[in-house]
């Protein structure tokens, strides 16, 4: 048998934690990793026309997967154009291992030919970031690397100049079992007994979960059942809890709607599960709260705890609902439950009247058709900024879809990449790309990479020629909307000439049909949708306390807009409350 180089064994080792495909540009120091791929019948390389588009790629594969999945870029510039897809992979939770080659060993620190120093650049958004700088180093930093990923959930990044990765690897190396699942935590005993008695003695009890509920639907409804509890969510626990949830009451922040914000509020003990929710200006501080979190460093840094519980939430739910009190008081609950039914009543009107008639053409019904039509198991990948507010108001959760966005780190341009990573996974599963104009424009070089490897995402394009949030914001701020203004070309003519399948709507009554026709095509679709650049109703209350991005304003006033078959929920939820 040949003797193994560096780079074959640490594709070798890839493989046996699992990783599917690494995802990169091909450069002079990548190449003998790459080469060794080409030769491992066991893993795929991914070309994509731009780094970041590799790291956004990764991040989505591992989260549709829960296992790890790979990116790689070459020395200096290459690597360097990972950086803000891991970022996102990393507050995102998902398990990344990141390749960044280097310089060759004896140049470094020389200023060498597109030389940086990537053990200093990738610091803050991984949880491993070490060189490999020499072949005796084998396997064993990769193992470490590998285990730091999947056991901590986020990125680890090992950087390896090229001329190491084409030395012989190290006799008799050490290669031992690879950690490739997360176990369980659950909490102490006396956190659960301090947690059993607040429960006991509060007369209003509030569920407020985030993406930390994965997994625990069933326990979080039998728990809320309980205790009589609304359940209101952060935009990243929509997907987990809000479908067959009779308890439901919608999603708090400057997207949210319905009743979630005087849940929270008017509770006198609120219990925040799974989720770092990063608004603290909606949080009440008047009220206990207790925070139960499988990250110890996310306890407490939004809000003041009366409790701060780490422990997985559907551990925390198992050992606990069993040893609470049952409360037979629904009036809170279905007081919340009717005040999030009128919420939403009163919002949608707007959005109902006369929108097949629109033009431009309102975003809020694309969404809702766009809703209506995909699979029961769809994928969706969801730009940062508008596209945000449309996908959490009018995509169903049902348990089996899946929503993936930049909901953490909050960048522009990941829907595109993340439904490539996210197609990879799957080719028969429908992948749908809600991207915005500009977002799409931002990566779109890497539209071709679905053409060159036939992956069927469909890219269905808000197109307002508009930054629509940054709007927003500039509005909110009483700034006059500057330098926002996209001039664009016909995409569907863009897409026809990339070779995959494109079509314009600019007519309500052209969407249904453009929709359907783009979902029965077997390989890559857009859809360019002309959008009205208005559409975002503002509350009539607005203060000028309101700040840019999602802040809140001093009259704790949430966008209005439309909702969807939001509400239809809650109407049917409205059915569990007692009629007088």
């Amino acid at each position: 048998m040949a003797k193994q180089n560096v780079s074959e064994q640490f594709v070798d080792i890839l493989v046996r934690a699992g990783v599917k495909r690494l995802y990169g540009v091909v450069g002079d120091s990548l190449n003998p990793v790459v080469d060794a791929i080409r030769r491992n019948a066991a893993v795929e390389w991914v070309q994509v026309r731009h780094e970041e588009t590799a790291a956004f790629a990764a991040g989505a594969e591992a989260q549709i997967t829960g296992t790890l999945a790979a990116c790689a870029g070459s020395c200096g510039p290459g690597n360097l154009h990972l950086i803000n897809g891991l970022y996102d992979a990393h507050r995102s939770m998902a398990p990344v291992l990141a390749l960044a080659s280097h310089i060759p060993s004896s140049e470094i620190g020389l200023g060498y030919f597109q030389e940086t120093h990537p053990e200093l650049l990738f610091q803050e958004c991984s949880h491993y970031n070490e060189m490999i700088s020499n072949p005796q180093q084998m396997p064993r930093l990769l193992q470490t690397a590998i285990q730091h990923a999947i056991g901590r959930g986020g990125v680890s990044v090992v950087s390896m100049p090229g001329d190491i990765a084409s030395q012989p690897a190290p006799e008799k190396s050490i290669e031992h079992a690879l950690v490739t699942s997360r176990p369980s935590v659950k909490p102490g005993d006396e956190e659960i007994d301090k947690l059993c008695e607040m429960i006991d003695k509060a007369k209003r009890v509030t569920l407020f979960c985030g993406s930390g509920t994965a997994g625990a639907h069933a326990e979080v409804m039998e728990f809320a059942e309980r205790v009589k509890a609304p359940v209101g969510h952060a935009l990243r626990g929509k997907e987990w809890i809000q479908y067959d949830n009779p308890y439901d009451v919608g999603m708090s922040g400057l997207l949210g709607y319905g009743a979630a914000y005087e849940a929270t509020n008017e509770c006198d003990l609120l219990i925040l599960l799974g989720t770092d929710f990063p608004y603290n200006a909606f949080l009440p501080d008047d009220v206990k709260i207790v925070q139960v979190d499988v990250r110890p460093e996310h306890l407490g840094r939004r809000s003041k705890l009366d409790l701060a519980v780490w422990g997985d939430v559907r551990e925390t739910l198992r050992a606990l609902t069993p040893r609470v009190k049952v409360k037979t008081d629904r009036k809170f609950l279905d007081r919340m439950l009717k005040k999030h039914a009128d919420a939403l009543e009163g919002v949608v009107k707007a959005y109902t009247r006369k929108v097949e008639k629109h033009i431009p053409i309102h975003p809020e019904y694309v969404a809702s058709v766009l809703d209506e039509l995909a699979d029961d198991d769809a994928v969706f990948t969801v730009d940062t900024g508008m596209c945000n507010v449309w996908a959490a108001r009018y995509l169903t959760p049902n348990g089996k879809r899946r929503v993936i966005g930049s909901f953490s780190h909050g960048s522009m341009a990941n829907a595109l990449p993340q439904a490539i990573g996210a197609q990879f996974t799957d080719r028969n599963r429908q992948v749908v790309s809600m991207s915005g104009d500009g977002g799409f424009t931002m990566l779109m070089g890497d539209f071709l990479t679905l053409v060159q490897y036939n992956l069927p995402v469909k890219v269905v394009l808000f197109n307002n020629s508009s930054l629509g949030m940054v709007e927003l914001e500039m509005l909110v701020a009483g700034l006059p909307s500057f330098g926002t203004t996209n001039k664009n070309p016909d995409f569907a003519a863009v897409a026809r000439a990339c070779g995959a399948y494109g079509v314009r709507v600019e007519k309500p009554k052209q969407l249904e049909g453009a929709l359907k026709d783009a979902f029965k095509h077997k390989g890559p679709a857009l859809v360019d949708v002309v959008t009205d650049p208005n559409a975002l109703s503002i509350p009539p209350k607005i203060s000028a306390d309101m700040v840019t991005g999602f802040a809140l304003s001093a009259s704790k006033i949430v966008l209005d807009g439309g909702v969807g078959r939001m509400l239809q929920l809650a109407r049917s939820n409205l059915r569990n409350v007692p009629r007088p």
